[in-house]
C-alpha cells in the first residue's frame, strides 16, 4: 500500500466517525419533533427485531408531535410498545393504525443529561478517530520497516496523519457544539 492509498482510506474512517456522531446526536431529543427521533427504534416484528421505519411511516404533523402510519394493524401495539421501551421518554398513544407521539417539553434535569450524552456521544467519535491515527502510524511504521518509505518520509506523513487528527476532532467538537446550543435553547 501506498501512502495516498493509505492516506485516503484514514481520511474516509475518519469522516465515517463524524457520521456516526452525527447520527447518534441527531436521535437525542431536543423538544422539537424530527423523524431521527425514531430512527433507532427496534420494534419486535414477525419473530425478529426490525427498524421501525420498515414497519409504518413516520412523519412531523406539528412542530411537537411525531405520528407513526403502521402498514401493518397487527403491529400497531409491538410499534407503540417499542416507542415507550426505547428510554426516550415519549409517551405515544395508538388510534387504529395511527401511532401519535406528543413530544413532552424538556426539563432543566433532562437537557442537562441530553448534553452529557451528546458528550458521550462525542468522545466516543474522538476514540475512533484516535483508533484511526492509531492504525495509520502504525502502518507508516510498516512501511518504513519494510523499505517503502524513507525515515523523513515516515516523520512527514506522521505529522499529515497528526494534523488530518486534529482536523476530524475540531469538527467533532464543532458538531457538539452546536447540538448542545440545541438542546439547552428553551
Amino acid at each position: 500500500m501506498n501512502y495516498a492509498a493509505l492516506k485516503k482510506d484514514l481520511d474516509h474512517k475518519m469522516a465515517v466517525s463524524i457520521e456516526h456522531a452525527k447520527k447518534e446526536f441527531s436521535g437525542l431529543r431536543t423538544g422539537r419533533a424530527t423523524t431521527s427521533l425514531l430512527e433507532n427504534v427496534m420494534v419486535d416484528a414477525y419473530g425478529s427485531k426490525m427498524p421501525l421505519n420498515q414497519c409504518g411511516s413516520v412523519s412531523v404533523p406539528e412542530p411537537r408531535l411525531l405520528s407513526v402510519s403502521v402498514w401493518d394493524k397487527g403491529l400497531a401495539k409491538a410499534v407503540e410498545k417499542a416507542i415507550r421501551d426505547a428510554n426516550l421518554g415519549l409517551n405515544p398513544m395508538a388510534d387504529g393504525t395511527l401511532i401519535r407521539v406528543p413530544i413532552p417539553p424538556l426539563t432543566a434535569e433532562r437537557r442537562v443529561e441530553l448534553t452529557k450524552v451528546a458528550h458521550k456521544y462525542a468522545e466516543n467519535a474522538r476514540v475512533a478517530i484516535r483508533n484511526v491515527r492509531r492504525d495509520g502510524n502504525e502502518a507508516l511504521k510498516k512501511m518504513e520497516k519494510d523499505g517503502e518509505i524513507s525515515q523523513d518520509d515516515h516523520r512527514k506523513h506522521s505529522d499529515e496523519v497528526q494534523k488530518m487528527t486534529d482536523q476530524y476532532i475540531a469538527k467533532v467538537d464543532e458538531a457538539l457544539k452546536a447540538k448542545e446550543t440545541e438542546i439547552t435553547q428553551v
